[in-house]
């Protein structure tokens, strides 16, 4: 099936540009936005990020302010992991993950390599899990297959996530139950 070994083939091949690879110049608004549908794997324009977005990411924490309106490879690095995890992880979620990544290490290259690393690996294991040769009536069982995988990380990635907060940040979540 020609549409499922284009899913498998861009999933094996497409990454994130490696910091180095990152634009070294200051860009403004309106040219993060034209950069960052290809840090990622897009099947639509549906999930197209905005410069509202982007100043919310901002006003949340998720992502460092600008140095007047001019981003860097910093803002690149945090917006193409937001973008990711946005589609699995609550705001919130997010920025434990992100403040547990920054007491391990100050440096955002660091924490890029290390979420671009993560990113090859989960891309590159479910690519795996893809048959490509899979006929119409294989595809629920292999939708199936990777709907439970990604419900039983999910479980654990949330499991993993309430350890990670500090004491006492999530007691009015507790007391209210």
């Amino acid at each position: 099936m020609e549409e499922l070994m284009d899913l498998k083939e861009r999933m094996e091949r497409e990454r994130p540009a490696q910091w180095h690879e990152l634009p070294d110049i200051a860009l403004y608004m309106d040219q993060i936005i034209s950069y960052m549908p290809r840090q990622l794997i897009h099947f639509d324009d549906s999930e197209a990020l905005t410069s509202a977005m982007v100043n919310n990411y901002i006003k949340d924490g998720l992502v460092p302010r600008a140095s007047g309106k001019r981003y860097g490879p910093i803002h690149l690095g945090y917006l193409t992991a937001v973008c990711a995890l946005k589609k699995v992880l609550s705001v919130r979620d997010i920025g434990i993950l992100m403040r547990a990544g920054e007491e391990r290490t100050r440096e955002p290259e660091e924490l890029y390599r290390y979420f671009c690393g993560a990113l090859d690996r989960a891309l590159s294991g479910t690519a795996a899990a893809i048959d490509g040769e899979a006929g119409r009536e294989e595809l629920a069982k292999m939708a199936l297959d990777l709907a439970l995988r990604s419900y039983a990380d999910q479980l654990a990635c949330a499991r993993i996530l309430d350890i990670l907060q500090p004491a006492g940040a999530d007691q009015g979540k507790k007391t209210k139950k």
